[in-house]
């Protein structure tokens, strides 16, 4: 059975950067939880940061926050977790949190916190592409649904 590495946030834990969560309610994702094929994971918190934290956004090859603060460290540092993890348990198929500076995946945040949208993988989201891995947002658990099953036979 394929183990899916999932944003923790999506599962209705309270990591967002505001203490917040983007819990959903998709029976997809129930139905994998009841599997246990569920990997549940924060790339920012594993990587140091607290709940909650300043607001980040990519700005190049950086991650700044509202604050002007440099916390690109611990992002890369996450984004190297989350790839451990999947490794370990031979993951092929991620979902993760959309737009966001570590999991969003084929956008993001242009790093002037006004909201505005650029192509772009989060940090995370890239280091697994990176790897092999199939990366989808809550936004395309369709997708990620066929990926699964055509990974399944």
């Amino acid at each position: 059975m394929e183990k899916i590495l999932i944003s923790s946030c999506l599962m209705g834990n309270p990591v967002r950067y505001d203490g917040k969560d983007n819990g959903l309610t998709d029976a997809c994702i129930s139905q994998w939880q009841s599997q246990g094929r569920l990997l549940v994971f924060c790339p920012e918190m594993a990587g140091g940061l607290p709940t909650p934290r300043a607001p980040a956004e990519q700005q190049g090859d950086r991650v700044i926050t509202h604050e002007g603060v440099d916390v690109t460290r611990e992002f890369r540092l996450g984004a190297e977790l989350a790839l451990k993890l999947a490794s370990e348990h031979g993951v092929k198929l991620a979902i993760l949190k959309a737009r966001s500076p570590s999991c969003g995946s084929n956008q993001v945040y242009d790093g002037s916190f006004s909201r505005t949208l650029i192509e772009g993988d989060g940090l995370t989201a890239a280091r697994l592409k990176q790897a092999g891995i199939k990366v989808f947002t809550e936004l395309e658990l369709d997708q990620a649904q066929a990926f699964l099953r055509q990974l399944e036979g």
